[in-house]
């Protein structure tokens, strides 16, 4: 089974956890994900099965879209409300004080990663050493905020909702945790959503429990219309051209196409990527034009698996 599955996960589940259901209902080996999803955290988590898993490292949308809730006067260990109260603090913040703060948040900054997270130091994931007990020094890593919105506040439980369009690798407890540390009063996440990613949102989601149902009524997935999508759709933005039977197999074993003999010779443009398919509509992968030596090289194959 080639392409993907949108899973609208679960709270207390890892992301680790869902890929282990999936393999069980579809009877295959083969999946991976388009990013760590915090236990706590629900929402959008594409699943790549088959040979969509070999589109992990190219995608063209990565970025995230989230709904979280935070609370002000509360500092943890892990920067949400799950983790060890290591303070309570005074709020003397307001809501004008919180929205002050939106455009210092919003566009290009840079964080640390929490311990508790996924990130690897010296080989070891940060979570294993904060388990233990052991704090290490973390690099800052650029992200970017494409949106940030408070959209809600109340004065009265401190308690609010903040709504974040953002890249690949940012964490949102530590957005709040940054915010809380600015009000001076710290700050933990209680909820968090992610509502889209990688170009797909809830709407596009299904819950593991319906995907079961299915399995008990013996529909796999792949059966099921509209659950999995191809994964040539990961790359719907680029554009795609159709290849000759010859041009096919030359491509498909991993050999240049020359830049004259398709379709794109005179609107091709240099290090353009390309989808490329047979005269069936059979994806094949992705080249990328090179206009020094006229070719369009290889840049992923995917073959059916």
């Amino acid at each position: 089974m080639n392409g993907i599955i949108v899973i609208n996960k679960p709270q207390n589940f890892t992301s680790f956890d869902v890929v282990a259901v999936m393999r069980r209902l579809c009877g295959q080996r083969k999946i991976g994900h388009t990013g760590t999803l915090d236990p706590m955290a629900t929402g959008v988590l594409p699943l790549l099965l088959g040979n969509a898993t070999r589109a992990q490292d190219i995608l063209p949308d990565s970025d995230k879209e989230y709904v979280a809730q935070f609370k002000l006067g509360i500092i943890t260990d892990t920067l949400d409300i799950w983790g060890e109260v290591l303070e309570e603090k005074t709020v003397n913040a307001n809501i004008d004080d919180i929205l002050s703060l939106i455009p210092k948040y919003s566009g290009e900054i840079t964080q640390i990663p929490p311990m508790y997270s996924a990130v690897k130091k010296d080989g070891v994931r940060l979570y294993d050493l904060a388990r233990q007990g052991i704090e290490v020094e973390r690099e800052e890593r650029k992200v970017t905020i494409s949106q940030l919105k408070l959209l809600s506040y109340d004065d009265e439980t401190f308690s609010g909702q903040l709504k974040i369009a953002c890249s690949k690798g940012t964490y949102i407890r530590t957005l709040i945790d940054d915010i809380g540390k600015d009000l001076g009063c710290g700050a933990v996440m209680t909820s968090l959503v992610r509502t889209k990613a990688c170009g797909f949102t809830l709407e596009d989601s299904v819950t593991l429990d319906e995907l079961r149902t299915l399995s008990k009524e013996g529909e796999c997935p792949e059966n099921t219309s509209g659950l999995l999508r191809s994964s040539e759709s990961l790359f719907d933005v680029y554009r795609k051209i159709s290849v000759s039977e010859k041009q096919a197999q030359r491509f498909s074993n991993g050999n240049p196409l020359d830049i004259e003999r398709t379709a794109v010779k005179k609107s091709a443009e240099d290090g353009e990527i390309l989808r490329v398919c047979d005269r069936s509509g059979k994806f094949l992968g992705l080249g990328k034009v090179n206009l020094d030596i006229g070719l369009i090289k290889i840049f992923k194959l995917f073959p059916s698996e």
